[in-house]
């Protein structure tokens, strides 16, 4: 009995802790937002919006750029892949990239490296220049820079590798229209920017223009996990498999940044880490915010583009923004009243 107790105070303590958001504490964090150069910031609990805020010229219906956190929605096709059985998250790449066949290292490498940045190619970050006329070509025949699985290396070059993959076992379908019918379109994105290449293919890195609401539908899909507005996109228990970090980045699942060392361990800037060549990055007993649930799942891109989703608060937090000194641990903090 007194063991139950215990248990019953420690769910009532843990409510109260991450219970309501309040809009008060969200303009505490909007004054921190605008001083960062934040154009949009929204933040959403159990379908409704609690908080909205735009400045520094951002609006409601402005589309701007989330860089990195289009990898998301490349990472969401990818499970659409693996529910309709054309590929399966461990399969070798090889055995659909025949010309990986006979090196010993690539032809190691699984589509789940590939998705959670350890397959070991070189990152290639020149993948996002324009000028590049088969951004596949040059993936496929990138240099690998440690064994698969070993190291985190983020970079274009994985989902490169894989838009090609899954090119191929579409046979001849196109990758944009695979994504588009089966995740943009469900969500109601209408028309994004698919940086293609002089051959046709899509930058997976990078690219969407989103406004803050659109951005947080992604974020709806994920509370309702895999399930949009009635209609199952993604099965449960493959959308479980992208918030699975990997042994060389547990902060880091299958395209999706993950919270999961709070409260304990040490908070992280994660555009700085990545900032670091790859060798001295350290990824280890690290999260994103010790005052946020550990639960919490992020979307990031490049000047602190940022989808938050925290499952157990039904909470969704947006903030879109010019590039400043901003601090993700400090924002949440403010947001969740912490």
């Amino acid at each position: 009995m007194f063991y139950r107790i215990i248990v019953c105070l420690a769910l009532a303590t843990a409510t109260s802790v991450f219970g309501k958001i309040r809009p008060e504490n969200c303009a505490r964090a909007a004054k921190y937002f605008e001083k960062t150069r934040g154009v949009s910031m929204l933040v959403m609990q159990n379908g409704r919006i609690v908080f909205e805020r735009y400045a520094n010229g951002g609006t409601r219906n402005g589309r701007w750029p989330i860089f990195s956190g289009t990898k998301n929605f490349w990472g969401l096709a990818a499970l659409c892949a693996v529910r309709d059985g054309l590929v399966r998250l461990d399969d070798r790449v090889a055995d659909t990239i025949t010309e990986w066949q006979n090196d010993p290292l690539k032809s190691q490498i699984t589509i789940r490296e590939l998705l959670n940045q350890t397959s070991g190619l070189d990152k290639a970050s020149f993948l996002h220049r324009q000028s590049i006329p088969d951004r596949n070509a040059v993936a496929i025949r990138l240099a690998i820079r440690a064994s698969p699985g070993t190291r985190f290396m983020y970079g274009p070059s994985h989902l490169q590798v894989f838009c090609e993959l899954l090119r191929r076992k579409l046979r001849g379908r196109s990758v944009i229209s695979y994504l588009e019918q089966n995740i943009t379109s469900p969500l109601g994105l209408g028309t994004l920017e698919f940086k293609r290449d002089q051959r046709g293919h899509p930058l997976p890195a990078s690219g969407f223009e989103l406004t803050a609401r659109e951005w947080a539908q992604l974020g709806e899909l994920v509370l309702g996990k895999g399930n949009y507005h009635g209609r199952q996109l993604v099965p449960a228990s493959l959308l479980r498999e992208a918030f699975v970090g990997s042994a060389a980045n547990p902060t880091y699942g299958l395209t999706f940044w993950l919270n999961r060392g709070a409260p304990r361990a040490r908070e992280a800037d994660m555009e700085k880490e990545l900032d670091l060549p790859w060798e001295r990055a350290d990824w280890i007993d690290a999260c994103i915010c010790r005052s946020a649930p550990a639960d919490m799942i992020a979307c990031i891109g490049s000047g602190y583009q940022r989808l938050f989703v925290i499952p157990s608060m039904q909470a969704i937090i947006v903030r879109l923004g010019q590039d400043a000194k901003f601090s993700d641990a400090h924002f949440l903090r403010l947001v969740l009243g912490r």
